[in-house]
């Protein structure tokens, strides 16, 4: 029943955010809450299409995919968001990307995960590198970020300074990642794991690349009313990007991640979360600011301490969960209230310079 419920709300929900605005007109306030009731039986559906890649690919190869399907429609927010002259949305998503990946959809999994002690198991080298990266992008934000502190945050002179700073994390996750996923693959090649899914990897690749596609549609419609929608429920435009469109353009990794470890899977999970978060730090932030100077204005990577701490202090929490290599419910409820704190921390910084 329940999957019939999903199915329905499938085909249902995006049409009908669609069909909306292109038809209708609604109005922007209800465009932005069509458009993030639509995101989330997508990412059921990329969940879905994920677990069974994993399948075929192993936990480590199937994470990176979930993120990188995942993070395109984030990439796509952020450039609509700098089209449209908002600065501030595509820095708090970033960070609030970041941030909600790390302890909110990792929180939510362990908590609400299934199996035995045995089960609870995950690849801490693969998390411990990511989550360094994470670390690094954080101290590399500081060179434009410092600067920006005292004067003009949206100045040229610092889009220029981000230019450098994002090619270089470019290369080193292209780096790191190429080494990771070939580890990934040979470590999969010697479990001798015989995949347990009805769908072929092509089918799963299909339906990952096509919930893509109707995401990137969707989320345009979310942008656009962003901001109406913030002045229409009285919250600061840094917060409804950090929060509430962070979750919502994520959603395919939090719906993805949670589904699976509700199945007793925690290395898939973990995979997603910390995998997402590494990319939207070393290559969504990176190539916004690359494609900044295309679409227009060129944005710097300047984030406010607030953002800088809470994407730092995530990493490190996370970090000291893995570092055993064994997850527990606990932890999982110590990284949502970690979160928690986060989002308080990110209503009460408001849209304000500091």
């Amino acid at each position: 029943m329940a999957r019939k419920i999903l199915l329905g709300a499938l085909f249902t929900l995006p049409s009908a955010s669609l069909v909306a605005h292109y038809v209708f007109d609604v109005g922007q306030v209800a465009d932005f809450t069509l458009a993030a009731l639509a995101l989330l039986p997508l990412a059921w559906l990329i969940g879905e299409a994920t677990e069974h890649t994993a399948e075929h690919t192993g936990p480590g190869i199937g994470g990176f995919l979930n993120a990188s399907f995942g993070n395109a429609p984030e990439l796509i927010i952020a450039l609509f968001a700098v089209a449209d002259g908002l600065p501030v949305v595509v820095r708090g998503t970033i960070a609030g990307s970041i941030v909600s990946n790390l302890l909110l959809v990792l929180g939510i999994a362990l908590v609400v995960g299934t199996g035995d002690r045995h089960a609870r198991h995950v690849d801490r080298r693969s998390l411990l590198v990511q989550l360094a990266l994470v670390l690094v992008a954080v101290l590399a934000f500081l060179v434009p970020s410092v600067a920006g502190w005292h004067g003009d945050r949206e100045a040229h002179a610092l889009a220029v300074a981000s230019v450098p700073v994002a090619l270089g994390l470019l290369i080193l996750y292209f780096g790191v990642t190429r080494r990771g996923l070939r580890r990934h693959r040979r470590l999969h090649v010697e479990s001798g794991h015989v995949a347990d899914s009805d769908w072929t990897l092509a089918r799963a690749l299909l339906v990952l690349a096509a919930a893509t596609v109707v995401t990137a549609l969707v989320s345009e419609i979310l942008v656009h009313s962003l901001e109406a929608f913030s002045r229409a429920v009285g919250l600061s435009t840094f917060f409804t990007a950090a929060v509430i469109v962070a979750i919502v353009g994520n959603a395919a990794e939090h719906g993805g991640a949670v589904v699976i470890a509700w199945r007793g899977k925690y290395r898939l999970p973990a995979e997603i979360a910390v995998s997402s978060a590494a990319q939207v730090a070393l290559l969504v932030a990176p190539l916004v600011v690359l494609l900044s100077f295309v679409v227009r204005p060129p944005l710097g990577l300047v984030f406010r301490p607030v953002e800088l701490v809470t994407m730092g202090l995530s990493a490190v929490l996370v970090g000291l969960v893995v570092a055993d290599a064994r997850v527990r419910r606990s932890e999982g409820i110590a990284l949502l209230a970690a979160y928690a704190g986060c989002v308080v921390w990110y209503w009460l910084a408001g849209d304000l310079p500091a």
